[in-house]
């Protein structure tokens, strides 16, 4: 067998193992189970987060099999007036994440429920005020998606100001590439200006290498470290900047080194070593630890796997 073909076999043994213990943990994505009253995690965030995966997942017409009891939750929690209220209840990320519910509504829901969430967004969040460029992209990415009319710039005049552009590794040796925050603002900049890798990010041919090599660079430290949360996200953001991750020795090692993180039940421990479950923690603990780099596992491997001949 060929290296080529071993790697889309590991990709798509991932993809399914992280599924597999995504579907079987389904109650703690849901706000209003009887897990949510001790969860170690924000709820309603992880049930956005698991929407955007089913979104995500549709629109590469991958896993719907596999996916249908999460399709189902997320269409019945937006169909519940009360997720909206969990919104309201944290109002320093009510308008956040009200618009996020309405660009995620699931396909064929009835309008109202979007109508609804977008009343809850605050008029001024949709306008520039003095958010930072990052802000702003996230903002339009997600006000376009909902249908909803905001000031934002166009795209084009937000690229040149995106962290893909912007940020710059660190010069010294010891030193990170990028602090966390910055590393994040990356990948998750790359994927709204390249719509999770269904549209062009818009650089200029010098601004795709440097945000290649910037990507390369993080990348090759969060492999040596272990960093696995975010080495998913920037293998995810590879793609997003046309680079065939399983064709690439950074990305290749990324996804080893993935692989050699999932437990024999698919779930990956956690966003590092550090900070991983443990068998001493409690199932909330043990959820709320690992769901995210999980989740993350599974869009990317879903993402490069329908991406590859058969």
């Amino acid at each position: 067998m060929t290296t080529a073909r071993c790697r889309t076999d590991s990709v798509d043994r991932l993809a399914e193992g992280a599924l597999d213990w995504l579907m079987t943990r389904l109650d703690h994505f849901d706000p209003f189970s009887a897990q949510a009253a001790s969860a170690a995690h924000l709820p309603a965030k992880a049930a956005l987060e698991l929407a955007l995966l089913c979104h995500c997942a549709a629109r590469l017409g991958a896993a719907a099999t596999q996916l249908a009891p999460a399709t189902a939750l997320v269409r019945r929690l937006w169909e519940t007036p009360e997720i909206l209220r969990l919104y309201t209840g944290r109002p320093a990320v009510a308008s956040y994440y009200a618009l996020i519910h309405a660009a995620l509504a699931p396909p064929g829901i009835d309008d109202s429920h979007r109508r609804t969430a977008l009343a809850g967004v605050a008029p001024d969040f949709l306008t520039p005020g003095e958010k930072t460029p990052y802000l702003r992209l996230e903002i339009r990415y997600y006000a376009d998606k909902a249908g909803v009319r905001h000031e934002m710039e166009p795209l084009r005049d937000l690229v040149p100001h995106s962290p893909p552009v912007t940020l710059r590794a660190a010069a010294e040796r010891d030193a990170p590439p990028l602090t966390t925050r910055d590393a994040y603002r990356l990948t998750h900049a790359a994927f709204f200006l390249g719509d999770f890798g269904h549209a062009d990010p818009g650089l200029t041919a010098q601004g795709t290498v440097h945000a290649r090599e910037l990507v390369a660079t993080v990348l090759r430290h969060c492999v040596a470290n272990d960093l696995w949360d975010l080495a998913a996200e920037l293998v995810l953001t590879q793609f997003v900047l046309g680079v065939d991750p399983l064709g690439d020795p950074d990305g290749a090692a990324a996804v080893d080194s993935l692989a050699r993180a999932a437990g024999a039940d698919g779930g990956l421990p956690g966003r590092s070593p550090e900070l991983a479950a443990s068998a001493a923690d409690s199932p909330a603990e043990i959820f709320a630890k690992s769901y995210h780099t999980t989740l993350v596992t599974a869009l990317t491997a879903l993402t490069l796997s329908a991406a590859r001949p058969r």
